[in-house]
């Protein structure tokens, strides 16, 4: 069942997301080879509770980690190593936080200094995916409208949508209905309600949409061994529009990136 918010919790959960939000824009600048998922992950743990938070994942379904770290081939899921990140490397950061009692939980996927054009469009195309799908979430819609929005764009651009993992509604847990697959049919699924909020996430690879997991039990890679992307927003649907809880600005201001893309998705 889908767990409406009122315009109070709405506001509490923005706080935790823009925890996440700064963290994942302190983590822009420390993101560079040499540099282990390990240590960012402990910095990304100290991060969340100096702001009177706590890591949404640390603990949950066993989750041994503040971070997801997915690099290259990995899509989701991937465990914090040692291994040093390398130049040309991508790696997905997924970040959870609770703060109000309530989830902050979103992703952003780096590159590592210098990146392949071809690995630069995937990210592109994938995060450009993600609006395109928030488009979508608006009154009157359902479930399938937003996954055709998302699907048929990364299609059209040779890409595999990943099938088994989905976004989900979010609130007091971190998984609530609905599931938001990245995939089907216009006008199927269930009807998008004023109050809700959702964790919108492509996860989009560069080439089969096949995926398996690792022997840890955690990590999803892809089949063929191609590199995948993924980008996660927060969204609460409000006076029958997608208004972000989350942003990216905090990575485009490390970053040096200039971009209004979220500009119609502020109130």
């Amino acid at each position: 069942m889908i767990i409406p918010k009122t315009r109070e919790e709405i506001e509490l959960m923005r706080e935790s997301a823009l925890v996440v939000s700064r963290t994942l824009g302190m983590l822009a600048k420390e993101v560079k080879p040499g540099v282990t998922t390990n240590q960012l992950n402990k910095m990304a743990e100290e991060y969340i509770r100096s702001q009177d938070a706590i890591p949404g994942f640390l603990g949950l379904y066993d989750c041994p980690s503040t971070l997801l770290t997915s690099v290259n081939e990995a899509v989701v899921h991937g465990l914090p190593t040692d291994v040093p990140l390398k130049e040309g490397d991508v790696v997905a950061i997924d970040c959870g936080a609770i703060k109000n009692g309530f989830y902050g939980d979103h992703a952003y996927t780096f590159e590592v200094g210098e990146v392949d054009p071809e690995i630069k469009k995937l990210l592109q195309i994938t995060k450009e995916s993600l609006y395109i799908g928030i488009r979508e979430f608006k009154a009157g819609n359902r479930v399938g409208d937003v996954g055709y929005a998302i699907q048929k764009y990364c299609e059209a651009h040779g890409y595999g949508v990943v099938r088994e993992l989905v976004g989900h509604g979010l609130g007091r847990k971190m998984h609530e209905d609905p599931e938001m697959p990245n995939y089907g049919r216009r006008g199927r699924g269930k009807k998008f309600i004023e109050g809700m909020t959702i964790a919108l996430e492509p996860m989009i690879n560069m080439g089969t949409h096949k995926v398996k997991q690792l022997s840890d039990g955690w990590t999803i890679v892809t089949q063929d061994g191609q590199p995948s992307a993924h980008f996660e927003h927060n969204i609460a649907l409000v006076d029958g529009k997608p208004e972000l809880l989350s942003t990216f600005d905090y990575v485009y201001e490390a970053l040096g990136i200039t971009s209004d893309e979220e500009k119609e998705f502020r109130n």
